[in-house]
């Protein structure tokens, strides 16, 4: 495998970064999780868009412009001989001094990753999760701003932790008011009476790229859509329910904490949405040969 780090090429073994690096050291930085299909990168612009907007948010200074992170990407996922798979594009403060200020960071270090993923088992995403709600919350935009998708992912690693250790794969994490802001990883939507509804962004959930994705096709599928606050109660009594994310795509959920959600199988407008959405990534996207 070869990994892009700080302006070359490298073997998976030669990819090092020192110990005293701010992102290893303090979770200092930002990712972009991008994902590729059929020799075409998806949504690549919107991504870096993302990245250079976390960067700017934390004062973390890219070395490199769009345009050039762009085709690093590209050239990337091309020297690994892949035609689909996940990309994990990491900035970190730098090699730095021991403390936590990071001026003293002369510069940053970014590496970038071409892989494969599957995040949930295939019968998922033709039978739909079980999800749970956990008790972890999701941090306030006073401690942690959520739409900076930075290293620091203790908080969803632990809501990740409450959900296997409750047998479930993904869990819902609600904000300090109670609302739903979003799960572990992905973002979350609800059918109710052929509207779909999905969490405003200031209640805590990642202004997601799939997520975007998705209210694009409810325009061209001609479903209608309202970003609102909501509460368990609203996904108790959905018609269907599906999550989105870069890695996980779109898959059905068939139930919260143990209550069935609508039929207990995934609804046939979720389905639109599936079929629709990978017709969508599979056909689009910035190719990289």
């Amino acid at each position: 495998m070869k990994i892009w780090l700080d302006g070359k090429l490298v073997d998976e073994a030669e990819a090092k970064i020192s110990v005293f690096d701010h992102g290893l050291l303090y979770g200092d930085g930002v990712f972009e999780g991008i994902r590729f299909y059929n020799g075409r990168v998806f949504r690549l612009e919107e991504h870096i868009t993302r990245l250079f907007e976390s960067a700017r948010a934390i004062l973390l200074d890219i070395p490199w412009t769009h345009e050039e992170v762009c085709r690093f990407t590209c050239e990337t996922v091309a020297a690994n001989g892949l035609d689909d798979g996940y990309i994990r594009l990491v900035v970190t403060r730098g090699m730095g001094e021991l403390g936590l200020n990071p001026f003293l960071c002369p510069k940053a270090s970014m590496f970038i990753i071409a892989s494969t993923i599957k995040l949930y088992p295939e019968e998922f995403y033709t039978n739909g999760l079980a999800v749970i709600t956990c008790a972890t919350r999701r941090p306030a935009p006073g401690a942690l701003m959520p739409q900076v998708k930075s290293l620091n992912y203790l908080n969803n690693v632990m809501a990740k932790v409450e959900a296997i250790q409750a047998n479930a794969l993904e869990a819902i994490m609600l904000n300090e008011q109670g609302y739903v802001a979003e799960c572990t990883g992905d973002n979350l939507f609800v059918i109710k009476n052929g509207t779909l509804h999905t969490p405003l962004i200031s209640d805590g959930a990642l202004n997601g790229i799939t997520r975007a994705v998705i209210l694009e096709l409810a325009a061209q599928l001609g479903v209608p859509v309202a970003e609102r606050s909501l509460t368990r109660y609203d996904i108790f009594i959905a018609d269907e329910c599906f999550l989105t994310g870069t890695a996980a795509e779109v898959i059905p959920v068939v139930s919260l904490d143990r209550r069935k959600i609508g039929s207990g199988q995934p609804g046939p407008l979720t389905r639109r949405f599936i079929e629709a959405f990978k017709t969508l990534a599979n056909t689009t996207g910035t190719p990289f040969r």
